[in-house]
């Protein structure tokens, strides 16, 4: 296995500079030079652009064929369920198997199901458990096409590059999160759901040119791991010992099953709370993206990647949570939505350029699995529980105990990672406006001794 740094000693991890990284300027889409990212970058483009249409479509359909929310969160339980059960197995054979022929394989799973899923629609044939089956096969072919492309990116574009590849990556899929609901909306209202499925199965024909067109002379030579007993334990020890990764892990899993049953929520909100039907919903989820977007160029720009970002977006993502949760208008929610995606990317960005800069390449694959198990996976746990006390107890109950989670999780792990780091919490004055930071301890005992 290949050494990098922090591989063989667990350093002690701070708020202010996790991993350290050396600042440096550069454009905001200076990633998109490099050739075969360009072609990745397209063709990710479209094929998110469909994703999120079949989203909607998807969860719209199962409302229609229910009148359930619980039906809602059983349909994103189903789909995230497989990343649960076997995400660290996927990270292993990620490690082990050549990235580019991997996605070429897994693209072309999630084609056929939405594909398959189109032709039940608009021949009047679907059921609900023909949704469910199809969510539980896009969440096999997740448990590898995830960790391969967040791992992919780093062979493409090199460790220099990665931290604006990943931030472009997640503006890309916030970019189509703009443009997919919308068009998801149109076609649900005009023609039927099935066509959403449709275009959702072609959309994959972009990607996978993408990857038959790149070179493969330009991708970036990196060690994979053999085969051997072992090294799923192996890669759980190497995240165990490195608190600087398994914080930022645990803090995205609270959010990740707690804090983003959107699909939940905002269905609910749209049909009960407002009743304005999938017109509303499409807009929530836009209106969602516009923050996203944001916060994720916002990221694009930064030269480095620090943990205290990620604990403040966090806690305001969970605020913003509980605001939304008892607004009364259906715009001042609807508005709501833009600084909930701005903070909700923020975490998501941050924790994963973390993670991914401060891993051993050999052990990537391995590690993106378990984070993206723990963000995603949680949400088969949560989805149902957010679902039966949406219809329990309403939208609004359901919606703030999902920030209050949040908020509670962010303020536990930013006073463990300041405890590790030797910070401590300062309240004072700085030119007339107060300021809260967390500073070490040593700096704080020369003041007062001063």
């Amino acid at each position: 296995m290949s050494s990098g740094p922090g591989a063989d000693s667990a350093p002690a991890p701070a708020i202010p500079d996790s991993p350290p990284a050396p600042p440096r300027k550069s454009s905001m889409f200076s990633s998109l030079k490099i050739r075969n990212y360009r072609l990745f970058f397209i063709g990710q483009v479209v094929s998110n652009t469909g994703t999120w249409m079949q989203r909607i479509a998807q969860d719209w359909l199962v409302l229609s064929l229910t009148g359930s929310s619980a039906a809602v969160g059983i349909t994103t339980a189903l789909q995230f369920l497989p990343m649960l059960l076997f995400g660290l197995y996927g990270g292993v054979l990620v490690d082990r198997l050549p990235k580019r022929p991997t996605l070429l394989v897994t693209q072309s799973a999630m084609a056929l199901t939405g594909l398959a899923l189109a032709f039940l629609t608009l021949s009047g044939h679907v059921q609900v458990w023909h949704v469910y089956v199809a969510a539980f096969a896009v969440g096999l072919a997740t448990v590898v096409d995830n960790p391969a492309r967040q791992s992919f990116v780093s062979e493409m574009v090199g460790p220099e590059q990665l931290q604006n590849a990943v931030s472009l990556n997640s503006a890309n899929f916030q970019s189509a999160r703009l443009v997919g609901p919308a068009v998801a909306g149109v076609l649900i209202t005009g023609v039927g759901t099935g066509w959403a499925f449709l275009f959702n199965g072609l959309s994959f024909v972009a990607p996978l040119a993408g990857l038959l067109l790149m070179r493969g002379r330009d991708l970036k030579a990196v060690q994979r791991a053999p085969r051997g007993k072992g090294q799923l334990r192996e890669g759980l020890h190497y995240v165990a010992g490195r608190p600087d990764l398994i914080w930022p892990i645990v803090l995205v899993g609270f959010i990740g099953t707690f804090g983003f049953n959107f699909p939940v929520w905002l269905s609910a909100y749209a049909d009960d709370i407002f009743h304005a039907g999938a017109g509303a919903y499409s807009l929530f989820n836009t209106l969602m993206a516009v923050g996203s977007l944001v916060g994720a160029l916002l990221a694009a720009r930064r030269g480095t990647t620090r943990l205290r970002v990620l604990i403040a977006a966090a806690a305001a993502f969970g605020l913003l949570e509980i605001v939304a949760a008892v607004a009364p208008s259906y715009w001042l929610f609807a508005l709501l939505m833009v600084p909930i995606g701005i903070a909700g990317l923020t975490v998501n960005v941050t924790a994963n350029t973390a993670v991914q800069m401060g891993t051993d390449p050999a052990m990537r694959g391995r590690v993106m699995a378990l984070f993206m198990m723990v963000f995603m996976g949680g949400t088969p746990v949560g989805a149902p529980i957010v679902g039966w006390i949406t219809d329990a107890y309403g939208p609004r109950v359901s919606f703030a105990l999902g920030g209050a989670v949040a908020a509670l999780a962010a303020a536990t792990i930013g006073l463990v990672l300041a405890r590790i780091g030797d910070l401590r919490l300062s309240v004072g004055w700085n030119h007339g406006h107060p300021s809260v930071a967390f500073v070490p301890r040593q700096r704080e005992q020369l003041t007062a001794a001063a």
